[in-house]
């Protein structure tokens, strides 16, 4: 009634003898795709010939040999090079030739990463640009002022339950010097993490004199001075974001190539300019930054020329595709700059953080 019962045996043992090398043998051949699942450092004869043990097991012991595979898998993070060596090798990919430099400012520029939606890629966003500009040579402060810490997340700074986090500094005033961790691997550049119970903080906020100003009191006592600070926000126009507004000088607006994501513009746009009448008159919107592009869709397009038209040059000429290798970046608390550098992700980051690095030098700090 089901079949006779030869024929299983024989397709599931024969499946992997044609599946088991292609995916072996394509990791081995391009490391850089993969790097974080496939570690630069281990030998490529190793990862040549364990294809071809499997492949020539008889097929009563083929279960075994995979058995044995899966088994040393784990045992290869061992192995792998320090995230120093992923951030060298980064810089080498993405400026082989050493000629490309993003200078620095000739004054601290706080950049507000801010957008009332969700999901638009102010997190992927903030890490990103933040990791090119201190592979080049800037020093960067990463503050994440998101209760989900997405941002620590991706630079794999530790933000769990009793970390020292921006709550101490906006609530007890806890110096940002006490706060702040150094991120590994990446040189110049430091995070101040994001725990749960920055939740509350809204609420906390609500009867603290000068409540609009803490962070900015906070960043301008820092002892030593950065070349940017880049503020995480929440998706939300609450006080938390009206803080944010507060310490920067400049928003850094990332907006999806998609229909909605133009719809709460309008009501950002009117909050920044509340905050500048009335709290920071020195606040503009210097940045917008298209993500999520998808070339195959006319609506791309469509939502593309619209921001061009409305934001004229404040529009980067860098926009960011849609790319699985950002996605899959955070899962190893990486960018997407050391996780896989060669990737459209990364080099369209890369670009993004360029012309940056450039504006704000060639307008006097303020791009």
């Amino acid at each position: 009634m089901y079949g006779t019962p030869v024929t299983e045996p024989e397709v599931s043992a024969s499946e992997p003898r044609r599946s088991a090398p292609a995916p072996r043998s394509e990791s081995a051949v391009a490391p850089v795709s993969g790097s974080a699942a496939v570690p630069s450092s281990a030998p490529v004869s190793a990862a040549l010939a364990a294809p071809a043990a499997v492949a020539t097991q008889p097929s009563a012991e083929g279960a075994a040999a995979d058995e044995h595979v899966s088994r040393e898998t784990p045992d290869r993070d061992e192995d792998d090079p320090p995230l120093a060596m992923e951030a060298l090798r980064a810089v080498q990919i993405l400026n082989p030739s050493g000629e490309i430099h993003m200078p620095r400012p000739d004054h601290p520029r706080v950049l507000c990463v801010a957008n009332q939606k969700g999901g638009v890629g102010k997190t992927t966003t903030t890490v990103n640009l933040a990791v090119a500009l201190a592979l080049h040579g800037n020093r960067v402060l990463v503050v994440d002022l998101d209760p989900q810490g997405n941002a620590s997340t991706g630079l794999n700074v530790p933000h769990h339950a009793g970390v020292p986090d921006v709550y101490d500094c906006l609530i007890d005033n806890v110096p940002l010097a006490e706060v702040a961790q150094a991120v590994e691997g990446i040189p110049n550049l430091f995070c101040v993490p994001a725990t749960i119970d920055l939740a509350g903080a809204e609420i906390e906020l609500v009867s603290v004199v000068a409540r609009e100003s803490r962070l900015q009191r906070a960043i301008a006592g820092h002892p030593e001075k950065f070349d940017y600070v880049f503020i995480d926000c929440p998706p939300s126009l609450g006080l938390l974001t009206v803080n944010a507004l507060c310490a920067a000088q400049e928003v850094l607006i990332p907006i999806q190539c998609e229909y909605y994501a133009l719809e709460g513009l309008n009501q950002l746009i009117n909050n920044i300019n509340l905050v500048r009448q009335h709290l920071n008159p020195t606040l503009d919107v210097s940045t917008i930054l298209l993500t999520m592009y998808d070339r195959r869709t006319r609506l791309a397009d469509a939502v593309e020329q619209d921001v061009r038209n409305h934001f004229g040059s404040k529009v980067l000429d860098a926009v960011i595709p849609r790319n699985v290798r950002v996605s899959e970046a955070p899962s190893y608390g990486q960018s997407v700059m050391t996780y896989d550098p060669g990737s459209r992700g990364a080099t369209s980051y890369f670009e993004a953080a360029l012309e940056i690095a450039m504006r704000g030098v060639n307008t006097g700090g303020a791009a």
